[in-house]
C-alpha cells in the first residue's frame, strides 16, 4: 500500500522540525513566519515564480502581463459574480438529492462562471472542448482515466482550438473585456505564442471549475460528517481552507546559497512551502486537526494561515472565491440537513488538495426552521 504523502509529512515535521528535507534537494518549509517570507521574497532570494502562470516552456512573461491579466480577471470575476449573485438559488436546487461528490460541485461552479470565462454564446467547437477539459482534466483524478497517449492527443486538440479563438480575440480586441479569454487575449505582445495563452487561460479554468470546486466540495463535506450544527458559512469556508487547503505546497528555487534555518538552500534544491503543515502549526492552532469553524469568530489565526499563496504571486480571485463559496454553502445548509457517505476520508493527493470521493444526501429542512 503507498504511503499517504501528507502522513509522509506530518511524521517528517514531528521528528524534524519546521524546516526540514524529505528527500534531497527538497527542502520543506512549514514555520509560518519562514514560509510568508520565502512567498513574499522581498530579498530577492528566490526566482521570480508564479504557479498561476507556469507554462510548458517556462513562465509566461513578461511580468507586466502577469499583473495585469490578474487585476483584470479579478475586475471582471467580482464584477460577474456581483451581477450573477441572484442565480445561485436555482443552481443548488438543481442538485441531485443524492449527488456524487466532490465531482458534483466542480460541475456546480463551472455552470455558474461558464459565461464569465468563455462568453454568453460560445460556438460549438469552444464550448464542446472546454466542457470535455473540466470532465478530462479538472474532475479530481479524470486524467489518470485516460492513458498518455490520449492525454497527449487530447492537450494538441484543446490548445489548437484554444489558440484559434484566442487568435481572433486578439484581432478584434474589445474595449472591455466579456469573459476571461478577453481578458488573456488582451493581454497579449505581438511575440506572445498563441499557445501559451491557451495554457494561461486553462489556469483561469482551473483556478475556477477546479479550486473553487473543491473548496464548496471540502466545506460541505465537512459540515455533513461534523456532529454539530452548521456554523456560519464563513467560518466554514475558512476553516475548510485551513484544514484542507486546495493549493497546499507552492515550490519555490533561490537564487543563490542562504541559510533555511538549519538548512542550507542552494540554486540546484526545491524550497517547499506547504500550506497543510502551516495550518496545522500546533503553535498556531488549538486542536490543529479538528474541524472547529467557531475559531473564526474572533478572526484569530491569520497569521499562520496561507491558503491562496502570499505576496506578490498570491491568488488574485481570493476574494471572489470565498465570496461565492460561502453564499452556496449558506444556500445549502439552511435549506437542507447534510448526510456524507464516504469510503475513504483520505483526500484526493495531487497538485490539487482535493475531497474523498463521497455521496453527498440532501434533506429538505422544514419550512420556517
Amino acid at each position: 500500500m503507498t504511503a499517504d504523502p501528507l502522513d509522509v509529512l506530518r511524521k517528517l515535521r514531528h521528528d524534524r522540525g519546521s524546516v526540514f528535507t524529505r528527500r534531497r534537494g527538497e527542502i520543506y518549509v512549514s514555520d509560518p513566519v519562514l514560509a510568508k517570507e520565502i512567498l513574499a521574497n522581498n530579498d530577492g532570494l528566490f526566482r521570480e515564480h508564479s504557479d498561476f502562470f507556469r507554462i510548458r516552456t517556462g513562465m509566461f512573461a513578461p511580468r507586466s502581463a502577469q499583473v495585469e491579466i490578474g487585476r483584470a480577471a479579478r475586475v471582471l470575476l467580482r464584477r460577474y459574480a456581483a451581477a450573477h449573485a441572484g442565480e445561485l438559488p436555482a443552481l443548488v436546487s438543481r442538485l441531485a438529492p443524492g449527488g456524487d461528490w466532490p465531482d458534483a460541485g466542480n460541475r456546480l461552479v463551472y455552470e455558474h462562471f461558464r459565461p464569465a470565462l468563455i462568453g454568453d454564446t460560445p460556438s460549438a467547437a469552444l464550448r464542446e472542448t472546454v466542457d470535455q477539459v473540466v470532465e478530462r482534466a479538472v474532475l479530481a483524478g479524470a486524467r489518470e482515466r485516460y492513458s498518455r497517449l490520449a492525454r497527449h492527443r487530447f492537450r494538441a486538440r484543446v490548445t489548437r482550438v484554444l489558440g484559434a479563438e484566442l487568435a481572433a480575440r486578439r484581432a478584434r480586441r474589445p474595449a472591455e473585456p466579456a469573459d476571461l479569454l478577453d481578458v488573456v487575449a488582451d493581454a497579449a505582445t505581438a511575440r506572445t505564442r498563441d499557445a501559451d495563452l491557451a495554457e494561461v487561460f486553462l489556469s483561469c479554468l482551473f483556478a475556477v471549475a477546479g479550486s473553487v470546486g473543491f473548496l464548496l466540495g471540502w466545506s460541505l463535506y465537512l459540515v455533513g460528517t461534523a456532529a454539530s450544527e452548521p456554523a456560519h458559512p464563513a467560518w466554514v469556508v475558512r476553516e475548510a481552507l485551513r484544514l484542507w487547503p486546495v493549493a497546499w505546497q507552492f515550490g519555490r528555487v533561490p537564487t543563490r546559497e542562504h541559510q533555511l534555518a538549519s538548512h542550507t538552500a542552494k540554486p540546484a534544491d526545491e524550497v517547499v512551502v506547504c500550506s497543510y503543515l502551516v495550518h496545522r502549526d500546533p503553535a498556531h492552532w488549538s486542536e490543529p486537526d479538528e474541524f472547529r469553524p467557531d475559531r473564526w469568530a474572533s478572526g484569530a489565526g491569520q497569521e499562520a494561515f496561507i491558503p491562496f499563496g502570499w505576496g506578490p504571486h498570491a491568488c488574485t480571485g481570493a476574494g471572489v472565491a470565498t465570496q461565492v463559496v460561502e453564499a452556496l454553502v449558506g444556500l445549502i445548509t439552511s435549506a437542507y440537513r447534510l448526510e456524507v457517505a464516504a469510503a475513504s476520508p483520505r483526500p484526493q493527493v495531487s497538485a490539487a488538495l482535493a475531497p474523498p470521493k463521497f455521496t453527498l444526501v440532501l434533506v429538505s429542512l422544514p419550512e420556517g426552521r
